[in-house]
C-alpha cells in the first residue's frame, strides 16, 4: 500500500471555484482500480490550506492516476486558484491494523 498525504495552500477567496473544480476530481478518482481512499480536508484553522490523504494499491494505479482524464482537467486549472505551496509525501506501508 502507498499513502501520499501533505497540504496544498491557496488564495481563500478562491475556494468557491477550487471546490468546483475539485469534485469531478474525487469523484473521478475514487473509482479508479487501485484506488483505495482520496480525499482533500480544509484546514479549519488556516484558510486556504487543504490536508491531502490518498491510500493507492499500487505505483501502477497512481501512474495511471496521474494520467486520467479528471486528473489532468484540475492539474490544467492549478493556475487559477492561486496556490502558493504544495507538499505532498509518499509512503510505503506494509502493514495495516485496525487502530480503534
Amino acid at each position: 500500500m502507498i499513502l501520499i498525504s501533505g497540504t496544498i495552500s491557496l488564495d481563500p477567496a478562491k475556494t468557491e471555484a477550487f471546490h468546483a473544480a475539485l469534485e469531478p476530481l474525487l469523484a473521478g478518482t475514487r473509482q479508479e482500480p487501485g484506488n483505495v481512499s482520496y480525499g482533500f480536508y480544509a484546514d479549519p484553522h488556516e484558510a486556504g490550506t487543504y490536508r491531502i490523504f490518498e491510500e493507492w494499491e499500487s505505483q501502477e494505479a497512481i501512474d495511471a492516476h496521474m494520467v486520467a482524464d479528471h486528473f489532468t482537467t484540475f492539474m490544467g486549472a492549478m493556475g487559477d486558484f492561486g496556490v502558493s505551496a504544495i507538499d505532498l509525501h509518499s509512503y510505503q506501508a506494509t502493514d495495516k491494523t485496525k487502530f480503534m
